[in-house]
């Protein structure tokens, strides 16, 4: 990675934090009180989510006209389509955990910048799970590689 790649990712580090205190996402009772469909239900981050899709399907269609990214060499794109029980279980067991703790690992960093101590104990937790998961589980839920290179040209 040469250093206008590795400017260019803290460039877009330092947006994304921004973009995640801006919105309130780091801010666990509020994400909270979206996910919950009961009474104090907050439909704030609605357009927060719907902001994120409006910029990722413009970032997708520009990099479809393009042969490499602006920083790199080639693209990395996602090569497997279909809905298996690991990514199923994954994404069950990432809802919940944000569902109970209001945090996602993104803004859990971003928390943890301000030393609040539930970013810290999620941050403590997730990296117990991924201990959990490097120790004993790989080897249990091998799967072909779910990201390589691509390029259209």
């Amino acid at each position: 990675m040469n250093m206008a790649s590795k400017l260019a990712a803290l460039a877009a580090g330092i947006i994304f934090g921004l973009g995640l205190v801006i919105s309130g996402m780091t801010d666990p009772l509020k994400v909270i009180a979206f996910l919950k469909l009961a009474p104090g239900w907050n439909p704030a981050l609605i357009f927060v989510m719907g902001s994120a899709l409006l910029t990722s399907a413009v970032g997708f269609a520009v990099a479809r006209r393009r042969a490499a990214p602006f920083f790199g060499e080639l693209f990395m794109a996602p090569t497997k389509t279909d809905l298996d029980a690991r990514l199923l279980v994954g994404a069950g067991l990432f809802g919940v955990g944000w569902g109970l703790s209001g945090y996602c690992p993104g803004p859990a960093i971003v928390g943890a910048f301000t030393l609040d101590s539930r970013a810290l104990a999620f941050i403590l937790a997730f990296l117990v799970g991924l201990a959990v998961h490097e120790r004993f589980l790989q080897n249990l839920l091998q799967a072909p590689e779910a990201n390589k290179p691509v390029s259209d040209g």
